[in-house]
């Protein structure tokens, strides 16, 4: 585990957050980046499901986050649907950066400077430990989907 002085300033923020909130994750810096569920579980050696990706979209108008398993992509029409929005989109570099201080391939879970309306896939109900982004590419930390669905205030959906 590292000490949050050893970690990257955006992944002291996530750890700070987790402490706050009686959370005892070990957020681990990775040696290569881990912006994409494939090369995250590879560096893990995780099932590529376990992966929670953490996509900012915007749903009208309004940034969201949704934590997706990493096995499938996000259907935009399931997910509108799900969560009565007319339309969704990928939100660019510079709405994810300012809506959560981090940067793509690198979002947390928590650790931002307001609190996003936040989505769960259901499908990541099924592992025993989700994997996300820890503040950046090169970081990532274990959490149950209990802790996830604490930890975020998110409501469990339907997105592929």
């Amino acid at each position: 585990m590292n000490a949050p002085d050893d970690l990257p300033a955006r992944s002291r923020v996530v750890h700070d957050r987790l402490a706050a909130a009686g959370v005892d994750s070990a957020i681990v810096v990775l040696p290569d980046s881990a912006r994409t569920a494939a090369l995250a579980a590879a560096a893990i050696g995780c099932e590529v499901g376990a992966i929670g990706n953490s996509l900012v979209l915007v749903a009208d108008g309004e940034p969201v986050l949704v934590m997706t398993s990493g096995a499938h992509r996000v259907d935009f029409g399931i997910l509108a649907r799900s969560i009565g929005a007319d339309a969704v989109a990928m939100a660019p570099a510079d709405v994810v950066r300012e809506a959560t201080g981090q940067a793509i391939g690198g979002v947390a879970p928590v650790g931002h400077p307001t609190r996003l309306r936040t989505y769960l896939d259901e499908d990541l109900r099924g592992f025993a430990q989700v994997w996300t982004a820890g503040g950046t590419p090169h970081t990532v930390m274990p959490l149950t989907f209990a802790q996830l669905e604490s930890l975020t205030g998110g409501e469990t959906i339907r997105v592929a």
